[in-house]
Parts: structure tokens; C-alpha cells; sequence
């Protein structure tokens, strides 16, 4: 009986950070599924949402931030916050946004700065705290390209609209892409969707 139980808590210890095919599939599904949410999301940001004047337009920037946060929790592979979040960007800027390449520019640093947290802890722990981490990470890195690329110091306030748009951005980040992806992954292991991956064969992980 110690003989058996043994390797099972050495493999516990020590996941294997090599990807699978089933990894890459369900990674590109999500970055795939959410590029088109990012298109849309960009019509509503450049639409109705014109009407809320910056920085508070910055509460909605979360959603832009779920896959990096989300790909993360699903997968718990190296790589894993950065290539949906890449994949995302990609596919909006295909169905075409107003921001061109830079959207697959910042993609890539969103997906970066949200992996960081997942390295900080080893790919080791991917509860609550871990999300929302990658989330303010994540949302940090948005907030930062954003007052450099498009508002910059010459032309916005530093006090009145650059930090509290970064701030806000960053709060969003937390609460929808961090804890809101967080929920998520908890609600698709709930389903058996995720039966083929730690994070839904550990529906109660904190």
C-alpha cells in the first residue's frame, strides 16, 4: 500500500508542465472563442461605451483580460496565460479592430504579465489568490501601454486621467479577468468539462 500511494504523491508534487494535444486544443478554443468576444468588445468600447468619459470607461477593460487569466487556471502549463491571451488578440485584430497590430502587441505583454504570476508560484497554485495576481498583473501591463501609446503625457493629465485610468483598469482586471475567471474555471469543472485536467479534477481548490 506505501509502495503504491508513493508515486501518486510524487506526481502531485511535481506536475508535468509538457503540453499536450488536448491542451493546445482547449487553449486555442478559448483564445478563439474570446477573440470574438474582444471584437465585440471593442465595438461597445468605441460605440455606446464612448459616452462614459476616460478614465471611468477603464471599469469595462477586464473582460479584454479573462483569457490570459483563464488559460492559466485551465491549463497550468507554462506558456498557457500567454498563448490565449495571444490567440485572442490575434483573432479580434483578424475580424478587424481600430487599434491594428498594436492589438496583437498588447496581447502578448497582457498574456506575459499574467504568466508571471503563474511562475511565481512554479505552476503550483491556482486558487484565488493566484488569479487575481494574473489579473492585476495583467491589467497593470494594459493600463501602462495604454497612457504610453494612447494617451500620452502631452496630450492627457497625468493626475485627473493617466494613474486613475491605470488604477481602474487594474481594478477591473481584478474583480473579472482575476476573480471572475477564477469563478469560471470552478463553474466548467462543476460540469465535467475540464475532467481531462487537474483544474477540474480539483473542484473544491481554493
Amino acid at each position: 500500500m506505501a509502495q503504491s500511494t508513493k508515486p501518486e504523491s510524487s506526481t502531485a508534487t511535481s506536475p508535468s508542465l509538457r503540453w499536450r494535444t488536448v491542451d493546445i486544443v482547449v487553449a486555442s478554443v478559448v483564445g478563439v472563442a474570446f477573440g470574438v468576444v474582444f471584437w465585440a468588445w471593442g465595438l461597445l468600447w468605441n460605440g455606446p461605451a464612448d459616452a462614459i468619459p476616460l478614465p471611468g470607461r477603464a471599469f469595462m477593460y477586464g473582460v479584454w483580460l479573462v483569457p490570459a487569466v483563464l488559460g492559466g487556471l485551465i491549463i497550468r502549463k507554462p506558456g498557457a496565460a500567454l498563448y490565449t491571451e495571444t490567440v485572442a488578440a490575434v483573432i479580434s485584430m483578424a475580424l478587424g479592430t481600430s487599434w491594428g497590430w498594436f492589438t496583437f502587441a498588447q496581447g502578448a505583454l497582457q498574456g506575459v504579465a499574467a504568466e508571471i504570476a503563474f511562475l511565481i508560484v512554479a505552476y503550483r497554485a491556482f486558487g484565488v489568490l493566484v488569479a487575481s495576481l494574473a489579473g492585476i498583473l495583467a491589467g497593470l501591463a494594459a493600463g501602462i501601454f495604454d497612457i504610453i501609446v494612447w494617451y500620452p503625457a502631452s496630450e492627457y493629465d497625468t493626475a485627473t486621467m493617466r494613474i486613475p485610468y491605470v488604477a481602474i483598469t487594474a481594478a477591473s482586471a481584478l474583480v473579472i479577468a482575476g476573480i471572475g475567471s477564477w469563478l469560471l474555471t470552478r463553474a466548467l469543472a462543476q460540469t465535467g468539462a475540464l475532467d481531462r485536467f487537474p483544474s477540474g479534477r480539483e473542484r473544491a481548490a481554493v
